[in-house]
């Protein structure tokens, strides 16, 4: 029989990151699709939430170490859901509130503080609103502010769903 653990589980979380990850860079570098600013932020959340899976999957701890986990894991979904609901608005306004676009994020980088590119990236610009494709009728960025709510949520039962398969 198959026993759920809080190391298969957060291994599982792990995975879904990974996958998530693996399709951004397929449609990149298969499709040709290049990530705007606040794709990108979105990709680093997806990775350090990923991360946070990964260790709480090798260090498998006890009681209160899982929550900590859990937390920390949803905490960085929880950054990936605003990113993502910011995206997905952006992309809701009319053309004309549209933000102008902006130099590239490696220029951004090159000249201002890091401070600062954070916030012109949350602000976005007009390469953010363009939906260039999607999924089922779905944009990228409202798949991910799914996948990202639904990773928060995972992460906060995963201890939870653990101590009941350990009961059992």
């Amino acid at each position: 029989m198959f026993s759920l653990s809080f190391r298969k589980l957060a291994l599982a979380g792990f995975l879904a990151c990974a996958l998530a990850m693996a399709f951004a860079l397929y449609l990149q570098y298969v499709e040709g699709q290049q990530p705007c600013p606040l794709c990108i932020f979105q990709r680093i959340a997806m990775i350090a939430t990923g991360l946070v899976f990964l260790v709480a999957a090798l260090h498998a701890p006890r009681a209160r170490g899982r929550w900590v986990y859990a937390a920390t894991a949803a905490a960085t979904a929880l950054v990936g859901v605003a990113l993502a609901a910011r995206h997905v608005w952006l992309q809701s306004l009319p053309p004309d509130q549209i933000p102008a676009c902006g130099p590239s994020l490696d220029y951004l980088l090159q000249i201002l503080p890091v401070t600062q590119v954070i916030q012109l990236v949350f602000n976005g610009d007009g390469s953010c609103a363009k939906i260039t494709s999607t999924v089922f009728g779905v944009s990228l960025p409202l798949w991910t502010l799914i996948a990202f709510s639904g990773l928060a949520i995972y992460a906060l039962a995963q201890p939870g769903l653990a101590r009941i398969a350990e009961s059992r």
